[in-house]
């Protein structure tokens, strides 16, 4: 297996907790904050959603600074976001399983200004930014989830609200 296809198995894998995360943000609440500086849910999910693609364009490049914001903000929808998601890792899948060991061992560059801010190889980046970033938000979500009153899924165990599918086949 090389270290590509070890990323994706793991991407595959927590897809399944981040898509239930994201499915349960209430469309008539995407607008909801828990604070006046922290991302509205709907903006929190976008950014779950459409980080890792933006990552993997990043990572695929031998050097590269902060991309320009974009001119203007789309309406943010639950669909929209589901939709994204479901690109985001599409794209993911048609683009591990080329990457060669030699690819992901070598060095991998973030500038600003032309000053090197980070220079690391491509799978700490991966594992830093992409995987990481992701699991972290995801953290933020499901606190969002709980004071939205939605019922939080199970991630890594069970929830107040939601046993892990290997608990839920025991108990039934």
């Amino acid at each position: 297996m090389t270290i590509a296809e070890a990323i994706l198995m793991e991407i595959e894998q927590e897809a399944i907790a981040t898509r239930k995360c994201l499915e349960r943000i209430p469309a008539d609440r995407l607008d909801w904050k828990p604070a006046e500086k922290s991302m509205s849910a709907g903006e929190l999910g976008m950014h779950i959603a459409t980080s890792p693609s933006g990552i993997l364009w990043m990572m695929m490049q031998d050097e590269t600074g902060f991309p320009d914001p974009p001119a203007e903000k789309p309406a943010i929808t639950h669909a929209g976001i589901m939709q994204a998601f479901e690109d985001s890792l599409a794209r993911q899948r048609e683009t591990f399983p080329g990457l060669t060991d030699e690819f992901m061992t070598a060095e991998w560059k973030f500038l600003k200004d032309g000053k090197v801010l980070m220079a690391l190889p491509r799978v700490a980046f991966a594992r830093m930014v992409l995987l990481s970033h992701i699991y972290h938000h995801r953290g933020q979500l499901s606190v969002y989830l709980r004071q939205l009153d939605v019922p939080v899924p199970s991630i890594y165990g069970p929830s107040a609200d939601e046993l892990p599918p290997f608990m839920q086949e025991a108990a039934g």
